[in-house]
């Protein structure tokens, strides 16, 4: 595969990506390079050395990013006839996606539903995506998805594109570089065979710098005559130019359907004959054309092509052939393109036009294109005259733009807006918020609008005081939002949730845990008040403040349940994430990993960051310190606080007091909201262990304001035992025994018997020691909390008993994603099915089976269902 002058390495790369797609070792390449540096051949020399490769094509176009999935449905076009194999939801997702049925899919079931469509076939499959700079945003994130998962399957993806995509960051790059000047000047000998002038070659192969599409024009456009008497083309645009050049003296017909081509983004070639016969373009003009194939589908043979055709076409030239593409295009089965020709043949404000960009700004976003429902709304407030309906969509655009990840685009829109708006200070905060790296705080912004809006709404200033709460937690800055909240306009005689949460947060920076609580307690014990809905991060952290272990699981529950409902890729790990700490306390092991896992799939298909703390819990609770420390070596300074608890957690297990003490005592010196209180009774039993009395007792104070305002079992438990610790009360270790068997929170009850189990032994009471040892070690070694139950192990030797050892749990020897595919599959579901959860192919999930069975030494998925020991 070296047929093309100079391009050995690329192609030898190129080949490597088939070859190994051919042994079901698939992947993708980005193939980078400037304007005419030959990615477009090196992709077309690909495709005729595949052979037996299914070959699809697909194409960025600069004019068509707005249109939502447009390349995705280019891609797909030729397998769109195995739809009806694919699971339902994932048949539905890319109907609506295409725009074959109404509804509201989300992006990654669409692209689960793309990846399941292309590996329905039998034929290894390549896939060509070129100018991948200009794929609309919901294309390049679905096709980016399906690159991330064809490792194990019989599939070889190349992006072509003139930069760095986001999207494709992740991806192996092939960087096309200028031709050498001997390989240039070998190109040009064989596209021009004549002598020439060496001092005009020189010049030439220097203007062209190694671009061989600006060569190769040249040649075909100057022709002798004009290479011989020299050429000026600067690289990169020469290429375009040339193109431009081969239009002059063309008849005004021909270079009419040249621009109604290029101005038609589907390529439909019924599209183009319709407007082009609205314009008076004949049929007979087709003959002459140079730069565009007319077959099936209308394809230019570069896309330089196209670009050179539209931008030389005047602007009163584009605005005709949109005009006629928009009148010959059915309303009813596109209307979006219909309005978005519509748009582009606009001199001015078009309030009936802008209407119509609105409507489908509104069916873009439905359908999950979020950029696109941006583009549409950008370009409807532009030519909305009536200033307040302006204001409305740009606000609109700015939020879709934000939605869409583009958040330079969105503040740059948000600055054609009056400043004193307070919405464009909330939508300013969440802008910072998304972007903040510790600068100027994004709460700042929310305090600005509600400050603004004290006098005129004071409903929505107390709101959003509440928001910035919130986002406060989130930064850092949260006793500088709460010093503002503080001028917060009163709440009225019936309040609302928000305003109840915005009083009980200011009464607890000023007046303590008791006087919050008394406010609070009522609102965090219904998980179902919508508060939760738009402040679920808050709600936990108010129910963990409150120890009110019910209201933390449920508030969980119901924010993973909104973000499965909605679709929202946001929502829902945050809700898995929460529900997986719970999840871990109560001592199922393996829920939480499952939980963990989805997380962790989710955020590796949407390129997000995945949510660390709920692992850090777990390998604390698990007790392997240097699979712990491991992990939390690897997690970044914005999770330095989670690190100090686990690791408070961990060296209490793992009897290393000193060393817990330590990073207890950092955790609580933070004062941070939820994570004060749960450090507490670990500062309080390192401290007792290490003989710092004094630490003991002023943890245990302030442990007991917080348990006591609280008033729930959880927390009377936990306090009960810290207080058995410090003055060494034996009614206070029943107390929390009994405290703590009513609660769901195993992981607490197993430590409060072994905690009292050692206090026994040491006070000589052997036979009473073993019996609450025996019960901490059976508890604490069932659940997989290794280091405590250790503990227990090792106390139960000191008393003449030796414990019975465990057998390992399943959970315990394979991954998290591992044991959420066991679990899924014992529960009975297929490959494809377990696949299309967890965002992979069908391949790969088998491969993770094969692995399982090796790792529990059997070889079904009937054991696998009849393993008591995988739930």
């Amino acid at each position: 595969m070296d047929g093309l002058l100079g391009r050995r390495n690329e192609t030898s790369r190129l080949q490597i990506l088939l070859d190994d797609a051919r042994r079901s070792r698939g992947g993708a390449v980005l193939v980078r390079g400037e304007p005419g540096i030959g990615k477009s051949a090196l992709m077309a020399h690909l495709a005729e050395s595949a052979s037996g490769f299914l070959t699809m094509r697909a194409s960025g176009a600069e004019f068509e990013t707005e249109l939502p999935y447009s390349a995705l449905h280019q891609l797909c076009l030729p397998v769109l006839a195995h739809l009806d194999v694919l699971p339902a939801p994932h048949r539905k997702a890319l109907r609506i996606a295409f725009g074959m049925e109404t509804g509201t899919p989300d992006l990654f079931l669409a692209s689960a539903a793309t990846l399941g469509l292309l590996l329905e076939h039998d034929q290894p499959l390549l896939c060509l995506i070129d100018d991948a700079q200009w794929l609309d945003h919901a294309s390049a994130r679905a096709l980016a998805f399906v690159a991330r998962r064809v490792t194990a399957e019989r599939v070889a993806m190349v992006f072509a594109a003139r930069e760095g995509l986001h999207e494709l960051d992740h991806l192996p790059k092939v960087d096309v570089q200028p031709l050498s000047e001997p390989e240039a000047r070998a190109l040009l000998a064989r596209e021009i065979r004549a002598p020439l002038d060496e001092r005009v070659r020189d010049r030439v192969l220097a203007e062209a710098r190694g671009n061989p599409l600006a060569l190769l024009e040249l040649a075909r456009t100057a022709g002798l005559t004009g290479m011989a008497g020299g050429f000026d083309m600067p690289a990169p645009a020469a290429a375009e130019r040339s193109f431009r050049a081969r239009l002059e003296g063309l008849s005004p017909q021909v270079r009419l359907l040249l621009i109604v081509a290029a101005a038609e983004p589907v390529g439909d070639p019924g599209l183009l004959w319709r407007a082009a016969a609205l314009l008076g373009v004949e049929e007979t003009a087709a003959q002459d054309v140079p730069l565009v194939e007319f077959g099936t589908r209308v394809r230019f043979v570069h896309p330089l092509a196209r670009s050179a055709v539209y931008r030389a076409a005047t602007e009163s030239q584009r605005r005709r052939a949109h005009s006629a593409l928009a009148l010959v295009s059915d309303p009813l089965a596109d209307p979006d393109r219909v309005a978005w020709h519509r748009a582009r043949a606009s001199v001015g404000p078009d309030e009936d036009v802008a209407a119509a960009l609105a409507e489908s700004a509104s069916r873009a976003q439905a359908r999950g294109g979020v950029a696109a429902a941006a583009a549409f709304l950008e370009r409807s407030a532009a030519l909305t005259l009536e200033p307040g309906l302006r204001i409305e969509r740009v606000l609109a655009a700015v939020e879709a733009k934000m939605s869409a990840g583009d958040f330079d685009a969105a503040a740059e829109l948000l600055s054609t807006l009056e400043p004193d708006d307070p919405r464009v200070d909330l939508l300013r905060g969440q802008i910072s918020f998304a972007r903040f790296r510790g600068g100027n705080l994004p709460t700042d912004h929310l305090l600005s609008a509600a400050a603004k809006l004290t006098d005129k709404e004071p409903a929505d200033a107390r709101t959003i005081y509440v928001d910035a709460i919130e986002m406060g937690m989130q930064t850092g800055s949260l006793a500088t939002v709460l010093e503002a909240a503080r001028t917060a306009p009163p709440a009225p005689d019936l309040p609302r949730s928000a305003d109840i949460i915005l009083d009980g947060m200011v009464a607890l920076a000023d007046r303590g845990h008791q006087a919050a609580a008394e406010l609070l307690r009522p609102v965090v014990a219904d998980s179902g008040d919508q508060a939760w809905t738009r402040w679920p991060t808050l709600g936990f952290l108010l129910a963990v403040e409150l120890w009110d272990a019910d209201a933390a699981h449920d508030i969980a529950v119901r924010c993973t349940a909104s973000g499965r409902e909605s679709g929202s890729f946001h929502m829902l790990p945050i809700g898995l994430a929460m529900l997986a700490t719970v999840t871990a306390y109560t001592g199922d092991f393996g829920a939480a990993k499952e939980m963990i896992s989805e997380e962790e799939a989710i955020a590796e298909a949407t390129g997000a960051a995945p949510i660390v703390y709920p692992r850090l819990h777990l390998a604390a609770l698990h007790g392997r310190r240097e699979e712990a420390e491991e992990l939390f070596s690897r997690v970044g300074p914005n999770m330095t606080l989670s690190v100090q608890y686990a690791t408070a957690v961990l060296n209490n297990g793992l009897a290393d007091y000193p060393a817990a003490m330590h990073a207890a005592a950092q955790a609580v010196a933070t004062g941070d909201l939820g994570v004060v209180g749960q450090a507490l009774p670990e500062l309080v039993e390192a401290a007792v262990r290490c003989g710092h009395e004094q630490t003991a007792r002023s943890a245990l104070a302030a442990l007991t304001e917080r348990t006591s305002a609280g008033g729930q079992p959880w927390g009377l438990g936990i306090e009960a035992y810290a207080r058995a610790l410090v003055y060494e009360d034996e009614d206070a270790y029943q107390q929390a025994i009994s405290l703590l068997d009513s609660t769901t929170m195993a992981i607490y009850c197993g430590r409060a018997h072994l905690i009292y189990g050692e206090w026994l032994r040491r006070q000589g009471r052997r036979r009473d020691a073993r019996t609450e040892l025996r019960h901490a070690h059976e508890l604490l070694s069932g659940l997989g909390a290794e280091a405590f139950a250790a503990r227990a192990a090792n106390e139960l030797r000191a008393t003449g008993e030796h414990a019975r050892g465990r057998s390992s749990s399943a959970s315990d020897i394979l991954t998290v994603q591992e044991v959420h595919i066991a679990r899924l599959v014992s529960d009975g579901a297929t490959s494809k099915e377990v696949a299309a959860k967890l965002f992979l192919s069908p391949r790969t999930v088998d491969a993770h089976l094969r692995n399982i069975f090796r790792k529990l030494a059997i070889t079904s998925r009937r054991q696998l269902r009849d393993l008591p020991a995988i739930r």
